[in-house]
């Protein structure tokens, strides 16, 4: 138990900007436990960006436009966008139709490529097209947003149970050392929780649909592509699994579903 404190302390630390001025332990077993909650970290950041979500709609003074735009900048403060780094130096990396000795050459470039700025407008012109048509829907779509980074954070646990590392460093082999057999079933427990929560939730299951596909087209391309996982490719797989998860929502408002 005390391993998961610790681990907690750790997501804290590493995939937020809560300031946790604490040397902690990062031996096996915490490394585990970290995979091990990933998708409770997904539950509270939803939580947080649907009890905004809300609030903004049902108490605030704000336009919809007001509203919209603080839904949209909420996860880059929280997490101080952290994976946008990955999500350009993988755009970079995937677009220069090189090898995979290069393309990993790529991704540990400094340097910003056009096709990086580029993607990166690109993912947040849409991913603000997307929450500011659900936020003028209104709240009824609340409970689809706890969603998104659920299964965006269960993906990423599962990118690093499954993919193996393209490099023997970095911040996703650290994780890597992690893996364990007893995930899936952990996995699989949060998940049965999130089904009783939303059984009757159409949009539910279209979004667990989604990220499956998802998980599977990711895993096959980082292995065809790079050979495996880097920390770049874990961010650049959790800002796509958002945004396409949020664009789901977007068209359940556009077809009239909730």
């Amino acid at each position: 138990m005390k391993s998961y404190l610790y681990a907690a302390g750790i997501i804290l630390q590493f995939f937020t900007i809560v300031p946790l001025h604490r040397t902690l332990p990062m031996e096996r077993a915490e490394r585990k436990a970290v995979l091990h909650l990933l998708p409770l970290l997904g539950i509270a950041k939803g939580c947080i960006y649907a009890g905004a979500f809300w609030m903004l709609l049902e108490w605030s003074p704000f336009s919809v436009l007001s509203a919209a735009f603080l839904v949209w900048l909420l996860p880059i403060a929280l997490t101080g966008g952290l994976h946008l780094d990955g999500w350009m130096d993988w755009a970079d990396a995937h677009f220069s139709f090189r090898d995979k000795e290069k393309r990993l050459a790529i991704l540990k470039d400094p340097h910003m490529g056009a096709f990086g700025v580029l993607a990166l407008v690109l993912l947040l012109a849409a991913k603000f097209l997307f929450i500011y048509e659900t936020v003028r829907a209104g709240s009824g779509y609340t409970y689809s947003i706890v969603l998104i980074p659920f299964f965006a954070q269960a993906l990423t646990g599962l990118l690093l149970q499954y993919v193996p590392p393209a490099k023997e460093e970095g911040l996703a082999a650290f994780f890597q050392q992690g893996r364990s057999a007893s995930l899936p079933f952990v996995y699989g427990c949060f998940f049965l929780i999130a089904v009783l929560v939303y059984t009757l939730h159409p949009m539910f299951w279209v979004m667990a649909g989604a990220s499956w596909i998802y998980f599977i087209w990711i895993k096959g391309t980082m292995k065809k592509e790079f050979g495996g996982m880097t920390g770049d490719l874990l961010g650049a797989s959790q800002e796509g699994a958002e945004l396409l998860l949020w664009m789901i929502v977007w068209l359940s408002v556009s077809f009239g579903m909730e």
